[in-house]
């Protein structure tokens, strides 16, 4: 799993973080959420939210990676400004870990127009964006979303797929004990495509990450 995960973006090569980090805020439901990790064709033919079978959520995962002195705060809807310094003033995380992720699905349950996360789980990443010196997005989907506008807020950009049960294998890369490797198997469009579309066959307009695309770490 660790080598299906594909590195989008990496500006001021900010992953792999440091286990050392001092204060870091991670928000979004499918960070600690296994039916989420694990989409449809599950436990039930469309899935389900929650803890549906054994496993790690990508929140413990990244509780497990750091080291004693960090400090991980989570909230599913990015809420942090009531977490206060000394002087009163919200806290800035060090590193916002935000996990976006698509609700479970199987065949045409799931079919959009929009391609798009929901307007809540974008919401919830300008929220973390405010409180973040340093963004890392997490992707949980199926397949390619739009993502556009969030290639403009974040650092950096992940797409995890659908992780299954194992969501220290996503934490173990954007930590470093596992280099990042994995390579796009198709064209990610910019925009949705009008009727049925080839990805391997979008004009240049069209795409925004090519066929074989992805950032490598060491």
């Amino acid at each position: 799993m660790q080598q299906s995960l594909v590195l989008l973006q990496n500006q001021g090569d900010v992953l792999p973080l440091s286990a050392d980090t001092p204060l870091i805020f991670v928000a979004g439901q499918g960070a600690d959420d296994i039916g989420l990790q694990a989409g449809g064709w599950t436990i039930e033919w469309q899935g389900a939210t929650g803890n549906i079978t054994p496993g790690t959520t990508i929140l413990q995962g990244i509780e497990a990676a750091v080291a004693d002195t960090a400090d991980v705060r989570f909230n599913r809807f990015g809420n942090f400004e009531r977490l206060l310094d000394d002087s009163g003033q919200p806290l800035i995380a060090d590193i916002g870990i935000a996990v976006l992720s698509e609700p479970p699905y199987a065949e045409g349950v799931g079919d959009s127009a929009t391609l798009s996360f929901s307007q809540s789980e974008l919401d919830m990443l300008a929220r973390l964006r405010s409180q973040s010196k340093v963004l890392v997005v997490v992707l949980i989907s199926g397949r390619p979303l739009i993502i556009n506008d969030i290639l403009d807020q974040a650092d950096a950009v992940v797409a995890a797929w659908l992780p299954g049960t194992e969501g220290n294998g996503v934490a173990d890369v954007l930590f470093g004990s596992v280099p990042f490797t994995g390579k796009l198997s198709f064209t990610w469009p910019a925009a949705v495509p009008e009727g049925a579309a080839d990805f391997a066959t979008l004009p240049a307009d069209m795409v925004l990450f090519p066929r074989g695309y992805g950032l490598i770490t060491e």
